[in-house]
């Protein structure tokens, strides 16, 4: 398509047509849904560009030359990059592309203090001038289930983009160790399983365990289907190791579901204690630790003995740091100010 700049004053944004393509809107795209709601986008007349690092658009170092000829202003916003410990050999092959963009930019948008960190780390220092902004949620729309449902056992959930095996294999055992000390419980797994064989993997472990009766897979799922399971469960398992900001984690507290999950990467900005339980980690590079089926058990029986405490922390910590109007309007100031 033709583009051009937009000749209004007030910011008028392209997201590079990443909300264009159909299906599930999911991972780093969900967050741009905010941006399109709260201020004027145009896919082809626009006066900024406004990319994220985790769902760039095909040929996005052509589609930033030609902005940058054309006088628009772009904005990067930095998610996590690739480390040896999950991407190995292949890391360069996805930093090269950030570590381009970034420097192309008129200002970045990093998701946590993390995301700065592991930026400067392997994309190398920046001169950009820059914010943390944490991803945002719509608090009206992911809320607690009114009433809360409760009785039987214990209902666990991890969803998302499952990237690597243990995160999702390790929640499985977790629910074979908690039955084992006699607490009941069942586990939902939704999204997808991106590590080669893992749909294979997780059905030898859930057989593995004789938890066919405890644990439920279900595809990705569009962002109402999302509402729906975080209000039908009661405690997020999130054990990825290094996760940069989770948006998963973000739209659990805000349903009032306290999460259990790793304490590195941009996990300890986001889950304070009395919200939920993150296993002590330190920060290497070159491996993946993720918290064990035991630790996870017994961080969910301490919040299953005042569950609607830890509850009630999860949403109150949303409403006080995730608010979408709130990070929309830091991004209105941000680019009046690139125009300005």
């Amino acid at each position: 398509a033709q583009l051009a700049k937009s000749p209004s004053p007030e910011p008028v944004v392209s997201f590079g047509g990443v909300l264009n393509s159909g299906g599930h809107i999911h991972g780093g795209a969900v967050k741009l849904l905010h941006l399109r709601d709260g201020l004027p986008t145009d896919e082809r007349n626009f006066n900024i560009l406004y990319l994220v690092s985790s769902a760039q658009p095909a040929f996005a170092d052509d589609l930033v030359r030609h902005c940058k000829r054309a006088g628009i202003r772009f904005v990067w916003n930095q998610n996590g990059v690739a480390f040896p410990g999950w991407a190995g050999p292949e890391s360069e092959r996805h930093n090269g592309p950030m570590r381009r963009l970034r420097e192309q930019a008129d200002f970045v948008v990093y998701q946590s203090a993390f995301c700065r960190e592991s930026a400067e780390e392997f994309l190398g220092p920046s001169r950009v001038p820059s914010a943390t902004l944490v991803n945002p949620v719509r608090l009206d729309r992911f809320r607690p289930a009114d009433p809360p449902s409760g009785g039987g056992p214990l209902r666990l959930l991890t969803l998302g983009t499952h990237g690597y095996a243990e995160r999702v294999l390790s929640a499985i055992r977790c629910v074979r160790v908690l039955r084992d000390m006699g607490t009941a419980a069942t586990l939902t797994i939704a999204g997808k399983l991106e590590w080669p064989g893992g749909p294979d993997d997780v059905a030898a472990e859930i057989r593995a365990c004789g938890l066919s009766d405890a644990v439920r897979v279900l595809p990705p799922f569009s962002q109402d289907e999302a509402v729906r399971l975080y209000q039908g469960h009661q405690i997020l398992l999130h054990p990825k190791y290094l996760d940069p900001c989770p948006t998963v984690v973000i739209e659990a507290l805000s349903c009032g579901l306290p999460v259990i999950g790793s304490a590195s990467g941009g996990m300890p900005e986001l889950v304070p204690p009395g919200a939920g339980i993150l296993t002590p980690a330190p920060l290497v590079w070159d491996r993946m630790i993720t918290p064990s089926a035991e630790e996870q058990a017994a961080a969910v029986q301490t919040i299953a003995g005042d569950l609607p405490a830890f509850s009630r922390a999860a949403r109150a910590h949303a409403e006080a740091h995730f608010d979408a109007q709130q990070w929309t309007n830091q991004h209105r100031t941000i680019l009046q100010g690139l125009l300005s």
